[in-house]
């Protein structure tokens, strides 16, 4: 991984990271479908008699199964992981776009990426649908690993498919349980402030707002940093 960085006075201004792929997480990262997760999850604890604010607390970045294992006993949890999932299919309303992602995405067409999902693959499917985001034709989801974030599995296999080394590769996150697996898979992390706020994300490489502020080149693969 080679970064560059100048501006006036010996200040950097921008930074630029040349990398082999980028690995992408997903909701909150390039999509916000935090409003109906919200709703979802509150919900879903009311009925099984948990503090709502204790299992939002945190849940943001992890698979739904591994968070509501947090909670009930083994035997419960895949009905009660189907019934969140149910609860967060009623609705898309308030799905988005985040800012930067078709502009960063529309960037890299042609370039290695992936995207390494917390979400199953019929939630990936409609929230990048409604939220007009392409899926390139690497994609990790929930399924496809037996450990979840901050577990990095999703990340080395992520990698491995698309024929890059893992530390030749950026991560872009939001949150700090995927930010942890990125580091763990031994990639250059990139953190945005977008549903957690900025002294949560310390762990991360590179810390900006949003994917406004990151831009790709067509001559290899070089993410700059504004």
């Amino acid at each position: 991984m080679k970064g560059e960085a100048g501006g006036a006075g010996g200040r950097p201004s921008t930074l630029t990271l040349s990398c082999s792929a980028v690995l992408f997480d997903v909701d909150g990262t390039l999509v916000d479908s935090t409003p109906l997760v919200e709703r979802a999850g509150r919900e879903w604890a009311a009925e099984y008699g948990i503090d709502p604010n204790v299992f939002m607390s945190g849940a943001h970045g992890r698979r739904t199964s591994d968070r509501v294992a947090e909670f009930l006993p083994a035997e419960r949890v895949r009905e009660a992981t189907a019934r969140l999932d149910a609860l967060e299919a009623v609705s898309t309303d308030g799905i988005i776009a985040l800012p930067g992602a078709l502009e960063l995405l529309a960037d890299m067409s042609g370039l290695p990426h992936a995207f390494v999902t917390s979400m199953d693959r019929a939630q990936l499917k409609v929230r990048t649908g409604v939220a007009g985001i392409p899926s390139p034709p690497i994609v990790v989801t929930a399924e496809d690993v037996a450990d979840g974030k901050p577990d990095p599995s999703g990340y080395l296999q992520a990698a491995r498919r698309l024929g890059v080394d893992p530390s030749a590769c950026v991560v872009v996150e939001d949150a700090p349980a995927g930010i942890a697996a990125g580091r763990a898979a031994g990639a250059t992390v990139i953190a945005l402030v977008t549903s957690h706020p900025e002294e949560s994300l310390a762990e991360a490489h590179h810390v900006v707002q949003d994917l406004s502020r990151v831009r790709s080149t067509p001559t290899g693969l070089h993410l700059t940093i504004a």
